[in-house]
């Protein structure tokens, strides 16, 4: 089956989110949670899953797998972006809290997006 315009997009989304999270673990070491070992592992970890992910989404033959790996890291990753909301209304920036509260929503449709690509697989 052809890749999707929203499964591309989703790809490239981990591409450049994985590669952040490798190059520059420290920006997201802040949002997460005190109950999760190793912050720095952590991150790293997940960038390196994004990295695969994404290459995962744009081969036919991986694409199920990697949309299925997609759903389970859009949840895995979704404490982090509570936590930064929490953190975010407890400061002065306006812009912060509207960034951080915006992502939220956003969760959905790439968990949508990510179901969709383990159905395109072969």
């Amino acid at each position: 089956m052809a890749l999707s315009r929203s499964t591309r997009f989703l790809a490239l989304g981990f591409l450049g989110s994985g590669v952040v999270h490798l190059a520059k673990p420290e920006v997201y070491e802040p949002i997460m949670p005190s109950w999760v070992p190793r912050h720095r592992e952590v991150v790293l970890g997940s960038g390196v899953a994004e990295l695969v992910l994404a290459a995962g989404l744009l081969a036919p033959q991986t694409r199920r797998a990697a949309g299925w790996g997609s759903v389970g890291l859009l949840l895995g990753v979704y404490p982090a972006n509570l936590k930064m909301v929490g953190d975010a209304m407890g400061g002065r920036s306006t812009a912060l809290k509207a960034v951080a509260v915006g992502r939220l929503p956003l969760q959905l449709p790439m968990v949508r997006i990510a179901l969709r690509a383990a159905r395109e697989g072969v």
